[in-house]
């Protein structure tokens, strides 16, 4: 007998993409732990010499840290763009209702690590200009740790996490494109331009194929190389540009017809697995040769470790309190306040972006290693903290909460 309940093709496909999302950027953060450890081994063994001069090889115009850096992470930011995008327009940010807790706990968790940084630099007008890296969470580390913790904690809060960070990214993405900005080329910004309306007309006119975006995005990718706007961010103009069809029930506007689907289905391994670990390899690695404890203490390295565990707490778990408080927002389904503190602490985790927001703050060598150790100190911290929180806490409540959940429903 034929069965008579409602036929949903699209939602499993939804789900399922949103579970591949998630598993691919826990794995890819547990690959990225174990890249930090290898890359800091590296540069305090025998072979660190050679670690260090193969990065300042020059192959072609750029060294191969900056091929990494401005190359490399260009696919980065395309990816970051590609998710913002559909998370914007067809995913878990799709409605004001949605994108309320997670971007005002994503501002605040932007806005205190700043306050804090500042606060501890304000002698040094120098160091003030890396107010910004502590600002950032890292997606995949977070996640990666949140996976280790299994179905103690509640698939909401993953969700929560991962549109918190997305949002983060998008006002990373922002600030530097706003006050990382080096001397402006104005022609190579002409060019651009141009290859961005360029872009638009394959938009409008309904290509359907991404070879003509893609080679149109390595122009672009040159062009703003050139103009002064960090190359990175041309990663990001493409994937807003890439077309996107919304889902509404039908074959042919499923998220397999979508080019920005397609692209970044094919983009996320590669990401997650090969092109973030050679970034966290090439730029994690610091000697700490004539370390001394007070390198430690200093502002920049405690601001910056200080913004990352004490500010991402403050902000995220603080505005998600007055809004649950004020009655504007819920807590995540099924989880509980000692969940939502875990959660919040791992938005500690500044790993990517907060290195990469460093290297365009600071050219001294010496300051960026300060830098370092302030991420991996905060993030080690952060990470920690977080995960003995939510291992701690009693499994008992998520079953129950889950199970009022379903009965509800």
């Amino acid at each position: 007998m034929a069965s008579t309940q409602p036929v949903r093709p699209n939602r499993g496909r939804i789900n399922s993409t949103l579970r591949q999302f998630l598993d691919n950027e826990a794995s890819g953060g547990i690959v990225l732990m174990a890249v930090a450890v290898l890359a800091l081994l590296t540069a305090n063994s025998p072979v660190a010499g050679s670690y260090f001069s193969a990065l300042h090889a020059y192959v072609g115009p750029l060294s191969v840290q900056h091929w990494i850096n401005d190359a490399l992470m260009a696919v980065f930011f395309l990816l970051v763009g590609l998710e913002i995008k559909r998370e914007m327009l067809d995913g878990q940010l799709s409605s004001w209702n949605r994108r309320l807790l997670p971007g005002a706990a994503a501002a605040g968790g932007m806005a205190v690590p700043a306050l804090i940084y500042v606060a501890f630099n304000l002698g040094n007008p120098a160091a003030l200009r890396g107010w910004a890296i502590p600002s950032a969470t890292d997606i995949a580390f977070a996640l990666g740790v949140l996976s280790l913790l299994g179905p103690r904690v509640p698939a909401s809060l993953k969700i929560f996490l991962a549109a918190l960070a997305i949002i983060d990214d998008l006002g990373a993405v922002i600030v530097i494109a706003l006050f990382y900005t080096a001397d402006l080329n104005l022609l190579a910004l002409g060019g651009a331009a141009l290859i961005i309306g360029a872009l638009v007309v394959l938009n409008r006119s309904g290509v359907a194929r991404l070879w003509p975006y893609l080679v149109l995005g390595v122009v672009l990718w040159a062009l703003v190389l050139r103009s002064g706007v960090h190359a990175t961010l041309a990663g990001v103009i493409l994937a807003l540009i890439i077309p996107i069809r919304r889902t509404s029930g039908t074959p042919e506007a499923s998220p397999s017809m979508s080019l920005l689907h397609q692209l970044e289905h094919a983009l996320q391994k590669p990401v997650a697995f090969l092109i973030v670990p050679i970034f966290g390899f090439a730029n994690a690695g610091v000697s700490f040769t004539g370390v001394t404890p007070a390198v430690l203490v200093e502002p920049l390295t405690l601001g910056v470790a200080a913004g990352l565990v004490v500010g991402k707490l403050v902000g995220v778990f603080g505005t998600v309190a007055v809004l649950v408080k004020v009655r504007l927002a819920d807590l995540p389904a099924a989880a509980s306040w000692g969940q939502t503190l875990g959660v919040a602490l791992l938005c500690g985790i500044g790993f990517t972006m907060s290195l990469f927001i460093g290297l365009l703050a600071f050219d001294d060598p010496a300051m960026q290693d300060r830098v370092k150790f302030g991420i991996l100190a905060g993030s080690l911290i952060a990470g920690v903290a977080g995960y003995t929180i939510l291992r701690l806490t009693d499994r008992r409540q998520v079953v129950s909460a889950v199970d009022v959940s379903s009965h509800k429903s």
